[in-house]
């Protein structure tokens, strides 16, 4: 199962599938569908937990820094995981990745607060930037172009298949088993996932020497980080024009420059600049880029909506989630479909877009009386608009540039949603923990205030009362010592967090619309 096999000449792509047989090839995408999966259950499942999460742990200003801390540590690494696996054979980093993943997910379950939860999900990503990029290498590997478009549909479906059962899963294990089993659940998929993919895979013998780009890595990592800072921490812990915040800015924008400039005279850089000398890259990247950020957008905070505003339990909010995902696998299968048997790309990029503007702006004008039913419909709606452009981005960047550059150019677009979806994350949290303290604290009656008393405080820094039934039966014990109008504060209290908190993610989803707006206007210089 271990026999070495011959790279293609640059530019050629005939697919590496001809030379397997039925049964290994079989085997190497059953193996390449699990790392997908191991991934896509993780992402769906922890954000349904993510409530309770933070309801237990404490903080809701750490909300997205539990998805934050995971995407950067996977963006900074995508491109450098390309570049090796272009070099030294795609099945080592791999299967490495899922290693390294199944090592975070342990931990992450043991975490006893937020911090430790953050650089556990950190370590999470590190074998996450491995693994989805890839995977989509190894298709790349293994299929012609002409064939690429309907496996590329067919792989992301698992994970819009793993996003319909994870919500719900998700859902049930939070409030049957607790949340730290929404972590260990990855074990058992993970280690079969780790022996499939680790027989099944083909080493690729290279015959000339390669030089790493250290010092591109290093500069990557040294521009990403205090920027990706910034915006988590602009507009809550610090003021955008402090110091601080000014500080970090500045210092990331040295670290681009500094970047393009080792980049530009790298013997094999981890992004190749010359790369975006091809209009259909760059404006893929772009594309890209934006679609992240509404599309992470409306998967990390739905949750929160739902259990949160609506009202309902963890089990309850991942079957409502579950429409969203159902629009992303449909319109994904739909997608690579059509492009595979049209060539066509452009004409399904921006009808993507308009379907999820449309989707987002729908979930923008919900409000607390919202009912599940139309909450349901505007998921479908996003999820329809969103799936189409999930995998097509990269099947047109793979079809534009040369074979050798494969996996290159993958961990490129990659790295460009990564990107889009953290930065998208930290601005979007600090935009919604900023609108949900100023809300709350304008409907906090002097009456409200003095009978909360200390804990005034703490309900605009955690909105825990809505989140957890432990906190509401706290909350109900402390009113309760007023007497008769306790009852009645208890319930003005609910009311104004509840709407301050839709009106809070509200104006998420709406930023999201715009962005989606931008991506549209993006797509009409594609190229077709």
């Amino acid at each position: 199962m271990n026999e070495t096999l011959p790279l293609p000449e640059p530019g050629d792509s005939p697919g590496m599938g001809s030379n397997l047989s039925k049964g290994r090839l079989a085997a190497v995408i059953a193996g390449t569908m699990l790392g997908m999966l191991l991934a896509a259950l993780d992402q769906t499942i922890v954000g349904t937990a993510m409530p309770r999460v933070i309801a237990e742990l404490n903080g809701l200003e750490h909300y997205a820094w539990v998805f934050t801390g995971y995407m950067l540590a996977s963006t900074v690494s995508v491109p450098i995981y390309g570049k090796l696996s272009d070099i030294y054979g795609r099945r080592i980093f791999f299967v490495g990745g899922m290693v390294l993943f199944l090592l975070g997910s342990a931990l992450s379950g043991l975490s006893q607060d937020m911090t430790q939860l953050i650089v556990f999900r950190a370590v999470q990503g590190l074998g996450a930037g491995a693994m989805m990029p890839i995977a989509m290498a190894i298709i790349g590997d293994i299929f012609p172009p002409a064939e690429r478009g309907k496996w590329q549909g067919l792989f992301t479906s698992v994970f819009g298949l793993a996003a319909i059962v994870g919500p719900a899963m998700g859902g049930w294990i939070t409030d049957n088993w607790g949340w730290r089993w929404v972590f260990y659940v990855n074990l058992p998929v993970g280690i079969v996932a780790v022996v499939v993919a680790g027989l099944a895979l083909p080493r690729h013998s290279r015959h000339r020497e390669h030089s790493i780009d250290y010092a591109g890595a290093g500069a990557l990592v040294a521009a990403a980080v205090p920027m990706l800072l910034a915006f988590s921490w602009a507009g809550d812990t610090y003021a955008w024009a402090s110091p601080q915040i000014a500080g970090l800015l500045v210092f990331s924008a040295v670290m681009i420059a500094a970047f393009l400039l080792i980049e530009r005279r790298a013997a094999e850089p981890i992004i190749s600049l010359d790369l975006f000398r091809n209009r259909i890259v760059t404006v893929s990247a772009i594309a890209m880029f934006l679609s992240s950020v509404g599309m992470f957008g409306a998967i990390m905070y739905l949750p929160l909506f739902i259990q949160g505003v609506v009202g309902n339990s963890a089990t309850s909010s991942g079957a409502v989630s579950t429409p969203l995902m159902m629009g992303f696998i449909v319109s994904s299968i739909i997608g690579g479909q059509l492009l595979a048997r049209t060539g066509r790309y452009k004409v399904l990029a921006l009808s993507g877009y308009v379907v999820a503007t449309v989707g987002l702006f729908l979930l923008g004008r919900m409000d607390a009386t919202v009912s599940n039913a139309v909450v349901i419909r505007n998921m479908v709606i996003t999820g329809l608009g969103i799936g189409v452009m999930m995998s097509l981005f990269t099947i047109v960047v793979q079809n534009a540039v040369p074979y050798e550059r494969l996996g290159q150019v993958t961990s490129t677009i990659t790295f460009f949603r990564s990107i889009g979806g953290t930065i998208g994350v930290a601005v979007l949290g600090s935009i919604m923990i900023s609108s949900f303290k100023a809300n709350l604290a304008e409907q906090m009656t002097p009456a409200l205030r003095s009978a909360l008393g200390p804990a005034s405080q703490a309900m605009l820094e955690n909105p825990r009362a809505v989140l957890s039934p432990e906190a509401r039966a706290q909350l109900a014990g402390l009113f309760a010592g007023q007497g008769r109008r306790g009852e009645n504060l208890l319930h003005q209290f609910m009311t104004a967090a509840r709407g301050s908190l839709a009106g809070a993610i509200t104006d998420i989803f709406l930023f999201s619309a715009v962005v989606m707006v931008l991506g549209f206007v993006t797509v009409l210089f594609l190229r077709e």
